[in-house]
């Protein structure tokens, strides 16, 4: 029977809601991504409390709230406490994404589902792996094998495959085929018939322009405002999406000498450029070929101000500028502030990247027609003053007072646990009085107390005297004096990892800015004050895609072009997940899932597996070719048993002839570069392979089966010594068995 796979939604089907989906492969139960909005609504979690506490892995696909933004909570409060897998990149600006929600929730309210602290626990499980990576579990998930890939979208995001048994689960969410300017484009597309395929209809009714184009519309629009005299404001994430517009703000105000203002505002900021200038071998090709070439950092922004507070903003007035500001949904953080102070200016401009999370005010603002007037609310923490800050000061006292009489009862409970039940207390020690008088004068002669309380003294029943602690030296000594381990003073990785966790006083400076690491360590009693407030929307909105997702073309594509035996589509809107579930049903030669929250479904393999062992006998004939970092060969063979185990014998009689069998895959565009370099001529004419002035050779497949179904390669011409060449050629580029 094949492996055992069973997938069910916990949040993010037929719907555009956080990501998180419950996997099991033969018992082992994956959470693949811990998503949660900005508005942190605990009852979207209740499905995922229901199975936290069963969880034996966490794989985390992007750095932003929709893929991990419930983790801290889901570990405080909900029993998840299995270990998370994830890049460096989604590691580090996820841990500084969270500390960005916190400290704008913080600011504005009294916000308790978590703490840094917590934050700080949840990403010390935190097993980061590097791209192509295989990781092999072990105890409960032995024999699975688990490999994050490229996904594009984010820095660092993750195309998940689960092999277990020969069979791969590929988790693939949020994927980007398109290079960017930071980032290359997924390597989805190199997978080849995965056993199952989970991935996202969000955009597949969704089809996108030319990406030139659309930045220089972007730009241009930016251009028009700031030339008539306003401000535009660029709602982002903390460390996502926000990477790639600051790369095209600084390469297009360089390239046209631009003077406007570029403020880059929230709580993480520098922190947050600080770790990516360090993350260059996760970028594209381009970023890395520069720097090697030159060492330019493409993160060395010229024309972006890093800011942690509005103070800066303040000083400008009424300058035009660009600022792009957290969060992306405008519900807390600076975006929301501002937003507020601009939207009374119809010369302001606020342009959205991306689609606002369902019941924020970014949604709310994207509707067409737009509203003319929104409700907001207003808040500030201000420090306690007058009869507030009293009356705070003689509650603390009162609490203090009531946690020091609990401390002494439990320490008298204890002490009294402590003298047994044969314990007499009524007979004090007997203590020698004149020796008491002694010890009393001579501790007189050192300023010391003249007299010690003994009387009434009981020593607990199982102590032998009572005496000091003493501890005894061992350390070893040598002529040159102590002997040292220099180990002990060697920081292993760990440590300097943990130096730079947040914790609530020391080591703030390691991951967020002075300004919020003061303002946290400010121990000043403050409040929270809130109102309501009608905000007239006079400036100009604004939406352009700049997600970086795959649009519903590119899409179909690559799925056609994986071919999954099993496909399951998550998190899109409904009418997307039932467009592109019969777009795949019709076209593709896979079963194709669409399931509800909390429904789940068995995508078990309908292939039979079985374990077998090579006997010596048959790996003695077997002649063995390399392939890349593994080795093939053709077996014949029998199937027999050897301690009630399958072994593959060898044949008892002489097999048959087997036709000769070409291993590989060629692209047409990689063997014209190999023709080119062997000196011929070669040029591509009608989708075929023109090789001299004769020769053609052209790729003939099932296009309905994408690149999996079968294939020829048909080598045309008449029999001269070129046709001869190129076949030569041609068998060169796969390995015959």
């Amino acid at each position: 029977m094949g492996t055992s796979v069973q997938v069910t939604p916990l949040s993010g089907a037929y719907g555009e809601g956080p990501l998180c989906y419950l996997l099991a492969v033969d018992g082992f139960r994956f959470l693949l991504d811990c998503g949660w909005t900005d508005l942190c609504d605990t009852s979207q979690l209740q499905p995922l409390a229901k199975v936290a506490p069963t969880i034996d892995a966490v794989l985390l696909s992007h750095p932003d709230m929709m893929h991990l933004g419930a983790l801290p909570y889901a570990m405080k409060h909900l029993g998840l406490s299995a270990p998370v897998y994830a890049t460096e990149p989604v590691f580090r600006l996820g841990l500084l994404t969270m500390y960005d929600h916190f400290l704008s929730r913080w600011q504005v309210s009294d916000f308790d589902l978590f703490t840094l602290d917590d934050v700080d626990a949840a990403f010390q499980n935190v097993v980061r792996l590097k791209y192509s990576q295989n990781y092999i579990l072990n105890d409960k998930g032995e024999g699975i094998v688990i490999a994050p890939h490229v996904a594009g979208h984010l820095l660092g995001g993750t195309v998940w495959k689960i092999t277990k048994d020969g069979e791969d689960v590929v988790y693939a969410v949020d994927f980007n085929h398109r290079k960017e300017m930071h980032l290359n484009g997924t390597v989805l597309g190199s997978f080849v018939r995965p056993a199952v395929l989970i991935t996202d209809a969000y955009n597949a009714l969704n089809n996108q322009g030319y990406r030139k184009k659309q930045d220089q519309d972007f730009i241009d629009s930016l251009v028009k405002v700031l030339a008539s005299g306003g401000s535009v404001l660029l709602p982002v994430d903390t460390a996502g999406r926000v990477l790639e517009l600051l790369l095209i703000l600084d390469k297009y105000w360089g390239d046209r000498r631009l003077e406007y203002p570029i403020y880059f505002l929230t709580n993480v900021s520098t922190s947050t450029i600080d770790y990516v200038k360090s993350f260059l071998e996760w970028m594209g090709d381009q970023i890395a070929k520069s720097f090697e070439s030159s060492r330019a950092n493409a993160f060395l922004l010229k024309k972006v101000t890093l800011i942690i507070n509005k103070e800066e903003l303040e000083k400008l007035g009424g300058t035009p500028k660009v600022v792009l500001a957290s969060m992306a949904s405008l519900e807390v953080g600076f975006s929301h502030d501002i937003f507020v102070e601009m939207a009374n200016e119809a010369r302001n401009l606020v342009l959205f990247t991306e689609k606002g999370q369902f019941g924020t005010l970014a949604r709310m603002l994207q509707v067409d027609p737009p509203p003319k007037a929104v409700k907001v609310t207003m808040s500030k923490r201000i420090p306690l003053v007058g009869d507030e800050l009293k009356a705070y000061e003689e509650e603390q006292e009162r609490i203090k007072k009531e946690e020091a009489i609990k401390a002494s009862l439990v320490k008298e409970e204890e002490l009294k646990a402590s003298h047994g039940p044969n314990a007499k207390a009524s007979e004090p020690m007997v203590i020698d009085a004149s020796s008491s008088r002694k010890s009393a004068k001579a501790g007189s002669h050192f300023g010391g107390n003249n007299d010690i309380f003994i009387d009434g003294f009981v020593p607990p029943s199982t102590s032998v005297a009572p005496m000091f602690p003493f501890f005894e030296n061992t350390a070893e000594w040598d002529d040159f004096g102590e002997v040292i381990n220099p180990d002990d003073y060697t920081m292993k990785q760990e440590e300097m990892d943990s130096t730079l966790m947040l914790g609530p006083g020391d080591g703030l400076d390691g991951k967020i800015d002075d300004g919020s690491a003061r303002l946290l360590l400010d121990s000043t009693p403050s409040k929270v004050i809130s109102n309501e407030i009608t905000v007239q929307v006079k400036c100009s909105l604004v939406y352009m895609d700049f997600e970086g997702r795959s649009d519903g073309r590119s899409v179909k594509s690559v799925i056609a072009h994986v071919a999954p035996l099993k496909l399951v589509l998550v998190h899109g809107s409904a009418e997307a997940t039932e467009h592109l579930k019969m777009h795949c049903s019709k076209n593709l030669d896979s079963h194709v899932y669409a399931p509800q929250i909390e429904e789940t479904i068995d995508v078990t393999s309908d292939l039979c597996a079985y374990k077998v062992q090579l006997s010596e006998k048959l790996m003695s004939n077997i002649i063995c070719k390399k392939l890349g970092e593994h080795e093939i060969a053709w077996v014949d063979a029998e199937v027999g048993k050897e301690d009630e185990k399958l072994v593959l014998l060898p044949p008892s009689s002489m097999p048959p002839p087997h036709k000769p069998v070409l291993v590989g895959d060629l692209k047409l565009s990689d063997f014209k570069q190999f023709l080119e370099n062997k000196g011929w001529q070669v040029e591509f004419s009608g989708g075929a392979l023109r090789c001299g002035e004769h020769i053609t050779v052209r790729k003939i497949g099932d296009s309905q089966k994408g690149s999996t179904g079968s294939q020829q390669i048909v080598l045309e011409g008449p029999l001269c010594e070129d046709y001869y060449k190129i076949r030569e050629h041609l068998y060169s580029q796969f390995y015959l068995l």
